[in-house]
């Protein structure tokens, strides 16, 4: 455990808060930008979370408010900092790092701020950051040491192999990887992704995250992925490159499994898998899972899709559940189109809601696993907390920086 806060750090770094609640954005934006005059450190970063929409930068504003307010009671932030910890092993962060984050992060208070970051503010500020820093250290630290010591797991990027692509929509795609070095995988837990680095023409690194969308195995991983955006935009390069480009034979690098989203494989309760269009990937690997190891745990997995069109793995699905009373399966499509047919490709129009889902699932027992966009995400985890769920049985995971389902949930 790092040294613990002086009472005179505290103090000055909760007198922050108002300065923060009315400029952090600005101070993030400004951390990022001395940041990424470094070309390395630039390229740890996951870029499709910069740019326009500026999700990184809020979310770590309001991360860091969220830090300063807690700051005499930082048991609250527990489960942020697994969170980001599990983040950071997926990009390789590695201790050698966090100075260069220092430095960015003080210097960008200092701009922002201007005479109101005093000599002593900024040295509360250096002292707290890098009281986390060594948090995070640790326990990336211990991340890493249980990664390799597993059977067929590893550190840093390793080598894998297109085996097959799988068109599973029109905007679909599914990609078996299997180790170069002919090795076993590390069985991950379902629910979890891979942290990738690729080196595109014309593009540079860039690095993503792609969930887990099998269930756990020793020879191979299954992502599964949308494409994104148009071709050239931030959030659709990575993605347009592997439905146009990525074939048997093409070499990806990928770091081990993470992420704290996963399927509780040892409970016996009811689950209810709940996805919204792509979010259905980490659903996959854990409707798989139960379906091979726990195939009599009661379990519900709701689907929306816009329509028939762009619905991924709908026949996988029903491979999986037919025959099997425990397993049930319920289909919403948003904007059924004239080929789809209630009662054969889905079983109601409209939108999946907390109502339906507490009328339908047994909600006084059940865990809920949500995984979809910010919109989809935002109105079910709040409205199954308003229909009386235990915020502890609504679990999620949607493809962007967390915190930022915060501001989803305020609107």
């Amino acid at each position: 455990m790092p040294t613990p806060l002086t009472p005179a750090t505290v103090a000055l770094v909760k007198a922050t808060v108002p300065a923060l609640e009315a400029h952090g954005l600005d101070i993030t934006r400004r951390m990022y930008e001395r940041l990424f005059h470094n070309a390395e450190i630039r390229d740890l970063f996951n870029q499709s979370h910069h740019g326009e929409t500026g999700s990184q930068p809020k979310a770590l504003a309001q991360a860091v408010l969220a830090y300063a307010r807690n700051i005499d009671n930082l048991g609250v932030l527990g489960g942020a900092v697994e969170r980001i910890a599990q983040k950071h092993v997926a990009l390789n962060i590695l201790p050698e790092h966090y100075p260069f984050v220092a430095d960015a992060l003080l210097g960008a208070i200092g701009d922002v701020l201007g005479a109101a970051a005093t000599p002593e503010i900024c040295a509360a500020w250096g002292e707290a950051y890098w009281f986390l820093a060594e948090l995070l250290i640790g326990r990336e630290a211990a991340i890493y040491r249980d990664l390799a010591a597993k059977p067929g797991g590893w550190n840093g990027w390793r080598e894998f192999v297109v085996e097959s692509v799988t068109t599973e929509s029109e905007v679909i795609r599914s990609f078996v990887l299997v180790p170069a070095d002919g090795g076993p995988v590390l069985r991950h837990q379902p629910g979890q992704y891979l942290g990738f680095l690729f080196d595109l023409p014309d593009h540079g690194v860039l690095k993503r995250n792609y969930s887990i969308s099998c269930a756990p195995n020793d020879r191979a991983y299954r992502i599964t992925v949308k494409r994104e955006g148009r071709p050239g935009e931030p959030a659709g390069i990575v993605s347009n490159w592997l439905h146009d480009e990525a074939k048997a034979g093409t070499v990806l690098r990928a770091a081990p499994p993470a992420g704290d989203f996963f399927l509780d494989g040892a409970a016996e309760d009811p689950v209810v898998l709940v996805s919204g269009g792509v979010g259905l990937t980490p659903m996959m690997s854990m409707l798989e899972t139960i379906a091979r190891t726990t195939p009599r745990r009661p379990t519900w997995y709701v689907h929306g899709a816009q329509n028939g069109r762009v619905h991924a793995m709908r026949d996988r699905v029903r491979e999986l559940t037919v025959g099997n009373e425990n397993l049930r399966l319920h289909t919403f499509y948003a904007e059924p189109v004239a080929e789809d047919r209630p009662g054969k490709h889905y079983d109601a129009q409209g939108l999946i809601t907390a109502e339906w889902l507490v009328r339908q699932t047994p909600h006084e027992a059940a865990t809920y696993y949500l995984c979809g966009p910010k919109p989809f995400l935002a109105a079910l985890v709040v409205g199954l907390q308003r229909q009386g769920v235990p915020a502890e049985r609504i679990r999620f995971e949607f493809f962007g920086p967390a915190d930022e389902l915060l501001e989803q949930q305020a609107a």
